[in-house]
């Protein structure tokens, strides 16, 4: 039996390599999931840099360089603190390519405007843009982060693709 996100991980790892670039993480609500997928896969040290695992809104700051204020304003789980939660690992980290999470995995910590499964996803391609997916995941709180390891994958390989 392989790990979660397995395969997403190992053809993400495969691309990465081909265009010889290389990658990093910033979790919140995954926890090290994403990170954990891709060094799973035998070799990947050649492609993955860093992993910055910032469950705290003062490690998304010192870590990452998110601003108080958009923490403030917005919350750990927008759109914006994806975007520079991926920003700040690609900066801190020195990769081509960062992947971020933020999101509410439940069972608790929901609300009506920002209900359990709420997960936004953000990737940077250093010279290049930052795109953010917004999801709202089902199940339990293994379903979400599961299902939000595959959507970052998913995400990073877009972004190296171009």
């Amino acid at each position: 039996m392989t790990e979660p996100g397995f395969e997403a991980a190992s053809a993400l790892l495969d691309l990465l390599r081909a265009q010889g670039l290389t990658i990093a993480t910033a979790e919140s609500c995954t926890g090290g999931l994403v990170s954990a997928a891709l060094t799973a896969v035998p070799g990947s040290s050649d492609a993955v840099l860093a992993g910055f695992v910032t469950y705290s809104n003062a490690m998304k700051t010192r870590m990452l360089g998110v601003p108080e204020a958009v923490l403030a304003r917005v919350g750990a789980v927008s759109e914006d603190c994806a975007r520079r939660m991926a920003e700040g690992a690609l900066e801190g980290s020195g990769a081509a390519i960062a992947v971020s999470t933020t999101g509410i995995a439940g069972p608790g910590g929901g609300s009506a405007e920002k209900p359990v499964g709420l997960v936004f996803i953000g990737a940077a391609r250093r010279g290049g843009g930052t795109t953010v997916e917004r999801h709202v995941f089902p199940g339990d709180r293994a379903a979400v982060r599961a299902a939000t390891v595959e959507a970052a994958l998913r995400l990073a390989a877009a972004v190296a693709r171009g």
